[in-house]
């Protein structure tokens, strides 16, 4: 039977791997929406291939451009947030949220408020403003299936059995490029961003070698599996084999192994309940050799320990480490700070008391990201 689906973010690294399997698997999927940032060249040609209904492109300026490239298609064209989130809107079967940052929170929230299956890669949208995108999960009836392998291979983990018989939940963390790196202060980003074993973007990239990368997907974990903070640990695992295990009260731990490879966590989301082909090579354990684990370095690298923190503050804490690190990771970047005031910066920013109290709605989640914000470039400019 044919399935409907949109993809917000079709152009990065999650949407790509997204129509690579469609593409194998054509009979089987009917792509109603497609949206990107900027790429409207690329957007255009996947709108295209995939005979899409509607194209949206994040960037109002790049309007113009779009509709030119899809003249005589009757493909419609649209841009800016608010034809993201009627893209986002369109009754489908499954809609697979890959929009970086909160930009993507509008869209994620209009996809739930139809009521379908949403398979996340978001991670904003559960850092920033958990408590009212599972409460609009749960008012609207719709599914979120987790596509960050860490939190894919937990739901694997955790198939058929209650939530209420787990002990831990172990993410597992890469400990990306720079674990063995001793000088933190003169790393470039060009080092951040070579991570040993996943092809990621260059935000998410510099995000796994301060460890925010897992420090946001601990506060994540926390909304999607709610065994409480206190029961939810990360071990770094340089192979990245493991994605993640869950242990039950009466000693067996269950673990999710496969490659790095994005098509694993989003074929699983595609099929489910049930199971499709990818074009993975399977593991081979015996070249693999061995497999590692180690405590996380919360000195060098105290990103996690200021995810839990906001986490366990609760309230706004979450929504302003997450932007106050968007911020630094940008200027980072830019190269206008060291790698090593990264976390330190994001920590100055949770440390300003004037944040207002948990924001209730969307709207209110995204003016605490917006202050946020603000006072970390405040900060970088007195830097």
């Amino acid at each position: 039977m044919t399935r409907s689906i949109s993809i917000l973010g079709a152009t990065g690294s999650v949407g790509a791997s997204t129509l690579d399997l469609i593409r194998r698997n054509r009979a089987d999927w009917r792509v109603v929406a497609l949206t990107a940032n900027g790429n409207v060249a690329e957007l255009a040609a996947l709108a295209r291939e995939f005979a899409v209904e509607v194209a949206v492109v994040a960037d109002e300026k790049r309007l113009g451009d779009l509709r030119e490239a899809l003249a005589g298609t009757g493909i419609v064209a649209a841009a800016g947030r608010d034809a993201l989130c009627e893209a986002a809107s369109r009754p489908v079967d499954m809609t697979v949220a890959a929009i970086v940052g909160c930009a993507g929170l509008g869209p994620v929230m209009a996809a739930i408020e139809q009521g379908g299956t949403i398979a996340l890669a978001n991670k904003e949208a559960l850092v920033s403003a958990g408590d009212v995108m599972t409460a609009a999960v749960a008012r609207h009836g719709a599914t979120l299936l987790p596509v960050d392998s860490e939190h894919n291979a937990i739901f694997q983990c955790l198939a058929g059995s209650r939530i209420g018989d787990v002990r831990w939940i172990t993410l597992t963390a890469s400990g990306g490029p720079l674990r063995l790196v001793e000088d933190l202060s003169a790393v470039t980003p060009e080092q951040a961003i070579a991570h040993p074993n996943w092809d990621m973007g260059a935000k998410i990239s510099v995000d796994s070698a301060t460890m925010f990368n897992k420090g946001l997907e601990l506060i994540e974990a926390h909304h999607l599996f709610p065994v409480g903070l206190d029961r939810i640990r990360i071990v770094v695992h340089p192979q990245s084999v493991i994605h993640s295990m869950v242990e039950y009260r009466d000693g067996s731990t269950l673990a999710q192994l496969g490659p790095s490879d994005m098509r694993v966590p989003i074929a699983s989301c595609l099929a489910w309940p049930q199971r499709m082909d990818t074009p993975c090579a399977p593991l081979d354990l015996a070249a693999i050799g061995e497999l590692t684990f180690f405590a996380p370095d919360e000195v060098r690298f105290p990103a996690t320990r200021l995810a839990r923190e906001a986490a366990e503050a609760g309230g706004a804490a979450p929504a302003v480490l997450n932007a106050a690190n968007e911020v630094a990771v940008a200027a980072f970047l830019a190269r206008k700070i060291p790698f090593s005031r990264i976390a330190v910066l994001v920590e100055r920013v949770l440390d300003d008391r004037s944040f207002s109290s948990a924001p209730g709605s969307l709207e209110e989640v995204l003016g605490v990201d917006a202050e946020a914000r603000m006072r970390a470039t405040e900060l970088l400019e007195l830097a």
